[in-house]
């Protein structure tokens, strides 16, 4: 019986993608995230202006003051420095800029990776520089 020889593989065109811009360049329903480079819807649980990774909690320098401004001229990635809380008990992550440096917070989202979210609020702990007792009593 002869052996039949496969033909190359035809490519597939690339299919048009509408899921970071609407007709027209209109804003999408969602955004590439800088750091793992998911899809993330723009709906956010706990929060009306999304503007982090709820994955790597990765995020991008686009609010200049007030949230949801989209006013600052940067767009460099913000990498999470920490966690913070408000008086009420509110979890706030810390963002620093890696292209100008400016911190900002953002409200955390309820979906959130949580192990993430612990990763940051531990890491404290983990630096072998501070003693560990000095903390505890904070």
């Amino acid at each position: 019986m002869p052996r039949r020889s496969n033909p190359a593989p035809r490519r597939r065109a690339q299919r048009p993608k509408d899921v970071l811009h609407g007709p027209g360049g209109a804003p999408g329903d969602a955004f590439r995230c800088l750091g793992c480079r998911l899809e993330v819807p723009l709906a956010a649980p706990g929060t009306a202006h999304r503007n982090h990774c709820p994955h790597c909690l990765t995020s991008r320098h686009v609010d200049h003051r007030v949230p949801g401004d989209r006013a600052a001229d940067c767009g460099g990635r913000m990498r999470a420095l920490c966690l913070t809380t408000r008086q009420n008990g509110e979890w706030l992550l810390v963002h620093q800029c890696l292209a100008c440096g400016e911190l900002s917070t953002n409200r955390t989202a309820g979906d959130d990776n949580a192990r993430a979210l612990v990763r940051l609020a531990v890491r404290p702990l983990a630096d072998t520089s501070r003693p560990v007792r000095a903390l505890l009593t904070l």
